[in-house]
């Protein structure tokens, strides 16, 4: 199984952004910022909604999301659709400061690597699939 790279800085760009649609790697920045939302949700208690709150509301976890992010765990192909849908949906909450929960819900899902990340593995598997 190939796998987006999470040190792109290791090897070639084009090997970098070599997955499939099983599973992508996320890179140290994107891990980066996942950890810091959950950093700054711990101390101010906001951003995110929590398994059960999202559920509820039948919509994905920020902190979920933020723990496999920050874990290094690996990504459906799935999983960054949803990721790319997020910050399409978000990008007008996320420039509070470091207190604001817009703010942090975006750090949760990888922040702005995240959003790069995700569009670059989209358009990567996009365009291997037109070819195929």
């Amino acid at each position: 199984m190939q796998r987006l790279l999470a040190h792109p800085r290791k090897r070639s760009r084009k090997k970098a952004l070599r997955g499939d649609a099983e599973s992508f790697s996320p890179p140290s920045p994107v891990r980066a910022a996942a950890r810091r939302g959950l950093e700054l949700r711990k101390k101010y208690g906001k951003g995110g909604l929590t398994t059960q709150e999202a559920g509820k509301q039948g919509i994905g976890s920020g902190v979920a999301r933020a723990t496999s992010l920050a874990n290094g765990e690996s990504v459906s192909y799935e999983t960054i659709k949803r990721m790319a849908a997020f910050f399409s949906r978000h990008a007008k909450n996320k420039s509070g400061g470091e207190d604001d929960a817009g703010f942090i819900a975006w750090q949760l899902w990888g922040g702005d690597s995240g959003k790069a990340w995700a569009n670059r593995v989209i358009k990567m598997v996009e365009k291997r699939q037109s070819n195929e």
